[in-house]
């Protein structure tokens, strides 16, 4: 295929000075694994190649400045160059970043001729991007690369003559050139005349590929780019929305603009971007996020209750809602932040599939409109030794993931510094019986937190703990040894300044001794399951010689 090459010399030095500022004019170095893969004009006028390692590119230019190699930067700052490139051909693929090629047959008959065609992108890329750019155009990618580094058009059917003089390394792969050298290959042409099954027999895959480049035959054709499509739409008023009627009406015409303009592409809504400008120039931002498919009303809905929290917003004052904008909205932009496949909703045999679920989320979503993402949090379950680690709260609509791994567990065995846990024992049999000391029968696979609390888990994590004290039938305070032995069996609990209550059951200790390596971190402690004669059952914890209520069972 005739391919049309545009190539960016020293694309990686441009990234860094387009992105972070490097000045391409000095003596710049792009390094990787302690090595040069890419240098400035300055630099290779002072001998850097690349290659060479760290030390001696600075022997040989000392006022050399080094910038590590950022794939991804280099693939950011090229983005404009690909979309320059767009305004004028379709169908651009990126070769890598610095060079991208096209099929040069459209261009061709559209702007008439290869080197007019060449001499339009270069001068395009050079007004709306500021950077120099060289094009080739020749048969094959591979062969429109090489052309474009010295700006050659290569005439049709001329690709195998151009590259027979070229030496192995324009290969691109140094070991096969340096293999290739020692048996006396040294150009194109001489690799192109070997037979191809010697080659692949001898060189393997790879060398069979680069054997038909050598010939001038690509191994693929051209994988196009399709530009992404933008969903966006966009209103302006000429007179600023400062009601929320008004606003109300606006947002349901443009939702229903958005939802139709995503059906047209097989799309549906999962996260929607709300932005706003006002008559001063404020401009608000607020993305809303959708376990399911938006809707046309769902999109209204939600743009509906942002607006209104913010034409409804405080004035500022401390307790308030958010501060409401100085002046009336003049446009508004819905964003498809995140889109998906639409495949349709499949409705349940009696009725709409999850018309309670949706309600809930319309009035919860509300909610979030008025009072910020934050106001509105659901529980996850996830792993931890305590109650209070095992529980992380998200916003309503995002990803319901716990923070750390393992939601299911046993019995704790041991605590993280490899303490054996006591046997739970109680004064009367009836809190072996309980349910706050379940989970102790044997054949239980071990929980991936050593030292998690067995279940049932409590029904109220206190966001305090309480402090408490524990006695014992004498009246004495109960203590736990660094053995985790008791001073006496626990009989009577007081909590803050209330009245002792009778401990009739308990189990416990189950220690936890975590970050035993870090001092300034350790944290040491036991806890232990009581049951109360008014019937309540507290998870209890002790740390330092306080005891403390942690939590309450139903």
């Amino acid at each position: 295929m005739r391919t049309l090459l545009l190539w960016c010399p020293d694309w990686p030095v441009l990234a860094a000075e387009i992105v972070e500022g490097v000045p391409a004019t000095d003596p710049v170095a792009v390094l990787h694994a302690n090595r040069v893969v890419a240098c400035s004009e300055r630099a290779r006028a002072e001998g850097v190649r690349r290659g060479l390692r760290r030390r001696e590119a600075q022997g040989r230019c000392p006022q050399l400045t080094v910038v590590d190699h950022d794939p991804g930067r280099d693939a950011r700052a090229f983005e404009p160059v690909v979309a320059a490139v767009e305004e004028l051909v379709a169908g651009v693929e990126v070769v890598r970043p610095g060079s991208c090629a096209v099929a040069a047959r459209g261009p061709v008959r559209y702007l008439g001729g290869e080197e007019v065609a060449a001499e339009r992108i270069v001068e395009h890329v050079a007004q709306t991007c500021a950077v120099e750019s060289q094009v080739g155009i020749a048969d094959g990618v591979f062969a429109a690369g090489l052309a474009a580094r010295s700006g050659r058009v290569v005439p049709p059917g001329g690709t195998p003559e151009f590259l027979a003089a070229l030496p192995v390394e324009a290969l691109g792969r140094p070991a096969l050139a340096d293999l290739l050298r020692r048996l006396g290959v040294r150009t194109l042409a001489d690799f192109a005349a070997l037979p191809a099954g010697d080659v692949l027999a001898r060189f393997g895959f790879d060398g069979a590929l680069a054997h038909r480049l050598a010939a001038g035959r690509d191994h693929r054709p051209l994988a196009v780019r399709q530009p992404p499509v933008d969903l966006a739409v966009t209103a302006g008023y000429d007179e600023p929305l400062d009601r929320v009627d008004a606003a109300a009406f606006a947002a349901r015409a443009l939702a229903e603009q958005l939802h139709d303009r995503l059906a047209g592409h097989g799309l549906a809504c999962t996260r929607l971007g709300i932005e706003a400008v006002t008559a001063h120039g404020q401009e608000l931002h607020r993305v809303w996020r959708h376990d399911g498919l938006l809707t046309a009303a769902a999109i209204a809905d939600r743009v509906r209750w942002q607006l209104d929290g913010w034409l409804s917003g405080s004035n500022g004052r401390a307790g308030g809602r958010a501060a409401r904008p100085t002046a009336g909205i003049i446009r508004l932009r819905l964003v498809p932040d995140g889109v998906i496949a639409q495949a349709g909703l499949q409705p349940g045999l009696w009725g709409e599939a999850g018309e309670e679920r949706e309600r809930a989320h319309r009035a919860l979503s509300r909610v979030q409109g008025i009072l910020g993402p934050e106001a509105v949090v659901t529980a996850v379950l996830g792993g931890g030794r305590s109650p209070a680690d095992q529980v992380r709260l998200v916003p309503w609509g995002d990803e319901r993931l716990p923070a750390r791994p393992g939601q299911s567990g046993s019995l704790g065995q041991s605590g993280s510094s490899g303490q054996g846990a006591q046997a739970g024992r109680g004064r009367s049999g009836r809190a072996a019986r309980s349910p706050r000391a379940a989970g102790r029968s044997a054949g239980r696979v071990e929980p991936p937190w050593p030292g998690q609390l067995p279940p049932p888990a409590p029904a109220v994590v206190l966001a305090q703990p309480l402090a408490a004290t524990v006695h014992d039938n004498a009246g004495e305070p109960v203590v736990v040894s660094a053995r985790l032995q008791l001073s006496a069996a626990p009989a009577r609990l007081t909590v803050g300044t209330g009245r002792p209550a009778e401990i009739v059951g308990w189990a416990g200790p189950w220690p936890v001794d975590e970050r035993w390596w870090a001092p300034a971190e350790a944290r040491r402690r036991a806890r232990f399951q009581v049951c109360l004669a008014d019937g309540a059952a507290l998870l209890l914890a002790v740390e330092a010689g306080q005891w403390l209520v942690e939590a309450i069972y139903d």
